[in-house]
């Protein structure tokens, strides 16, 4: 294992200096997750794939994103979170310039693929360098620090899809992937000048490669992988269910259990999960409030275009209100520092958000879709932070990053789930009747939220600032 270098005395140890590049390394998963969404249209039609096949391109980012994310939380406590950190930014400036001149669309997911496996070592490894510095310090971390990576690493989940919608329309659906290279090349100036190094790595030698062979827990990453995978792959075609998909599932689960209860350094520490019931319900309501937040925003999105008519552009102009409800929910939950609270209306906003699209139809005024739409970006301002901050309260510190990557994997399983039901309601197009049922799916994940929250006495009432 390494230990982190102590960093330079400043006056703020969470200062912008050290805060700005991790928060913007934060960002480009999310971003990229929902960027895409309003160029769909555009590939499909200069490649000739329909909305199952271009759906594939959503599918593969989450695929490899929810993998990535806490293996690069474990190769981060051992080579450490700045090391991984930057090589995550450098394999996202390569998949921006594969994404960009892609000639065919296999190339397309290529880049996808790598654009997930890159900004997967954001996240982890900038909960991990926080915790380190803080540790240094002998400071507790405030709630305004979990704030800003709620913001980064949420709220730019929707800041992508007007964002998306600019690019597309001004230059096409290829700046939504070549964007990634001048913020590749920022992110890693600001890394360089604001982070400090990590300590020497294990010194070489035949038994010191053992050691990081067996810290590394190559055994658990392969059948972690193999499950979250084909679980995956399961839940991302719902229409025609490939059943021995989720046999093997439950294969691969039952035998990482096995392998990471014998592991002396597992990848999931199961016996740690096993008795921290509020860590666990916490990955729950995240991957329930990710199934909600991108069932509603590519549903709703793709509808616009195809079905009420409007161009990337105005769609992207029509999602605008939806960020800024998000970024200033979120903002003020930080500050207060309140927990339960906006964990139950987070729930209480996805049941508004349905109630909504019910009520849309081709006609309806655009005031009604942006209404729809803030709903959602409510529900995720209230509980990106409330999470990430009960999140930060369970993990112990050496766990930080695998629990952070795990966090992103429950993310990403809602997400995943959600272009699933998106495509087994629109089928080949968009229509008024695929939304309505986009609804009544949202009611019932609304009620879910509800339930799980209001019933769990362990969630606080308020974190420490």
């Amino acid at each position: 294992m390494t230990e982190g270098t102590t960093s330079t005395t400043t006056d703020k140890p969470f200062g912008a200096r050290f805060l700005t590049p991790l928060l913007l390394g934060s960002t480009l998963n999310p971003i990229n997750s929902s960027m895409l969404a309003t160029g769909l249209v555009g590939i499909g039609v200069d490649f000739h794939k329909g909305p199952g096949a271009t759906s594939a391109l959503v599918s593969v980012l989450y695929l490899c994103s929810a993998v990535a994310q806490p293996t690069m939380g474990k190769l981060a406590t051992i080579f450490g979170p700045r090391r991984v950190f930057v090589s995550g930014i450098v394999i996202l400036l390569v998949a921006g310039v594969v994404g960009a001149a892609a000639p065919a669309f296999w190339m397309l997911l290529v880049s996808r693929a790598l654009i997930g496996i890159g900004t997967s070592a954001a996240y982890p490894t900038a909960m991990a360098l926080v915790r380190r510095r803080a540790d240094e310090r002998g400071v507790g971390v405030p709630s305004r620090v979990l704030g800003n990576f709620s913001i980064a690493a949420q709220i730019t989940s929707v800041v992508g899809l007007p964002l998306g919608g600019v690019l597309a329309g001004a230059f096409g659906w290829r700046a939504l992937f070549l964007v990634n290279v001048p913020v590749a090349l920022v992110t890693l100036a600001f890394t360089f000048a604001g982070v400090a190094k990590d300590g020497p790595l294990e010194s070489g030698g035949h038994e010191g490669r053992r050691r990081t062979l067996r810290a590394l827990d190559l055994p658990g990453i392969v059948a972690f992988a193999g499950a979250i995978v084909t679980l995956l792959l399961f839940l991302g075609d719902l229409g025609d269910p490939t059943w021995w998909l989720l046999a093997v599932a439950a294969v691969l689960g039952v035998l990482l259990v096995l392998r990471e209860l014998r592991a002396s350094s597992p990848l999931v520490d199961v016996r740690m999960l096993a008795s921290n019931g509020p860590l666990v319900r916490t990955y729950l309501r995240q991957l329930f409030v990710g199934l909600g937040m991108y069932t509603c925003m590519y549903g709703v999105s793709q509808w616009m275009e195809e079905a009420a008519g409007l161009t990337a552009s105005q769609v992207g102009l029509v999602l605008i209100p939806l960020s800024g409800v998000s970024i200033v929910v979120a903002r003020v939950v930080s500050v207060r520092g309140v927990v339960r609270v906006p964990l139950v209306l987070t729930g209480v906003a996805v049941l508004a958000a349905s109630a909504l699209t019910l009520a849309l139809d081709s006609g309806s005024s655009v005031w009604l879709m942006i209404a729809a739409t803030c709903a959602i970006g409510l529900a995720n301002g209230l509980g990106g932070f409330a999470n990430q901050a009960t999140l930060y309260a369970n993990a112990a510190a050496d766990q930080i990053a695998v629990a952070s990557g795990l966090y992103r994997t429950a993310m990403y399983l809602g997400a995943i789930f959600s272009s699933s039901l998106i495509a087994v309601t629109f089928g080949d197009e968009a229509t008024d009747a695929g939304l309505h049922e986009l609804g009544w799916v949202l009611a019932g994940i609304g009620a879910a939220l509800v339930v799980l929250t209001t019933t769990d006495r362990r969630i606080p009432r308020t974190t420490v600032r």
